[in-house]
């Protein structure tokens, strides 16, 4: 489908090492969406955009949900995964002129080989380069900590945070001369990178604060510093959260000779944390930079999307003729921006949602319910966001 018929596509990129979880965690994700079992799916569809990738992710799920077979890992297979959501055919729907009614997720998945070897000639290489470049237009990535290998170093969990960590920041400094052209800065790159406990259901008695805790408590150090590596890829890197955001996740339940794949933790706040989690702290730190108008532009223009579909008629307006400069921008629209974040911080949020659905605006129900899924979240300790 092309581009301009998408009302709107955001990218999160998977960093894990190999054994992690990844493949199943994104298997899970598709097989419960396909069998309408993902939160919100009983008012969207959540279609694969390649269907051989949707086949295949189905495949895994049907596996391990009815033979408790793993799938198995590609090693070195480096997939970017798009995901249509799109209003079921024959609902209600309150349809905008000119607006596309199809949102898309686009799943990086970086080989978790390549955080514990080294290529293993040119072409590898060139390949691991490549992919790194594909997921730039993430505005956010999930770094999975392995709950399996919390368990194995039980009592010395820091020997193994702090070599996730610090192999992260190795693997990334090797690849930075490579993707950044004349030691330039990057404006469009990951900002937000939340810190994900895969095979949560390893660790049952640890709640998203727990987690946020032992991290801190073992690899603070190597937090700052994977915070300090990152922030030498962006321009302006005030604009950048890394280990502000945690959230649990687990694909299934998994015991001997079954898989339970319905008892999962996390995974209706996939799409959620890729829509919605960058639009508030990107409004607020584009509205707060005196220096950087490459860079606020750009995060408004992340933003934008969503104030549109779910702000005022007044700023439907003004959004509509989002003139270029920066200053003029923040003139226009940054009260009403700033208004629209502060609704869905709020209680009105829910207000919000109940008058989308009220008028079958399909766009505004879905932002707006995504939104109060990650409340939902942190209610239940599932994820914690920073409130910077």
């Amino acid at each position: 489908m092309e581009q301009n018929k998408v009302a709107r596509e955001q990218q999160i990129a998977v960093f894990g090492e190999s054994g992690s979880g990844k493949t199943v965690l994104l298997s899970s994700f598709y097989g419960l969406a396909v069998e309408q079992l993902l939160s919100g799916t009983e008012q969207f569809d959540v279609l694969a955009v390649d269907s051989a990738h949707g086949r295949r992710l189905h495949q895994n799920y049907l596996g391990m949900k009815n033979s408790a077979v793993l799938p198995m890992t590609n090693r070195f297979s480096a997939t970017s995964y798009a995901f249509s959501i799109k209003r079921k055919p024959g609902a209600a729907a309150r349809v905008r002129r000119n607006v596309p009614e199809e949102l898309r997720l686009v799943w990086h998945d970086y080989p978790g080989e390549w955080f514990e070897q080294e290529p293993s000639g040119a072409e590898e290489a060139k390949r691991r380069i490549n992919t790194f470049q594909a997921l730039l237009g993430s505005d956010v990535a999930l770094v999975l900590v392995d709950g399996q290998r919390l368990l194995d170093n039980a009592g010395e969990e820091e020997r193994y945070l702090k070599h996730l960590l610090t192999n992260l920041s190795t693997q990334l400094l090797k690849l930075r001369d490579n993707l950044l052209q004349d030691d330039k800065p990057l404006v469009t790159f990951p900002r937000i990178w939340l810190m994900a406990l895969s095979k949560a259901d390893l660790m049952p008695d640890m709640d998203v604060t727990d987690f946020r805790d032992l991290l801190v408590e073992k690899a603070g150090a190597e937090l700052n510093k994977l915070q300090g590596v990152i922030a030498t890829f962006v321009e302006v890197p005030e604009a950048l959260s890394v280990g502000d955001d945690f959230v649990l996740l687990s694909s299934a339940q998994f015991e001997p000779e079954k898989i339970e794949v319905t008892k999962r933790v996390g995974l209706d706040l996939i799409l959620p944390i890729a829509a919605m989690l960058p639009f508030s702290r990107y409004v607020r730190w584009a509205l707060a930079m005196r220096k950087g108008a490459k860079v606020a532009d750009h995060l408004l223009r992340v933003a934008r999307p969503v104030a549109d579909f779910i702000g005022s008629d007044r700023l439907h307006a003004l959004l509509a003729r989002l003139p270029g400069p920066i200053g003029k921008v923040v003139a226009l629209i940054g009260p009403l921006l700033m208004q629209t974040v502060l609704d869905l911080v709020g209680p009105k949020v829910l207000d919000m949602h109940e008058e989308a659905k009220a008028k079958h605006d399909f766009l505004a129900e879905t932002l707006t319910g995504f939104q109060l899924e990650l409340d939902r979240g942190d209610g239940e300790k599932v994820l914690l966001r920073s409130r910077a």
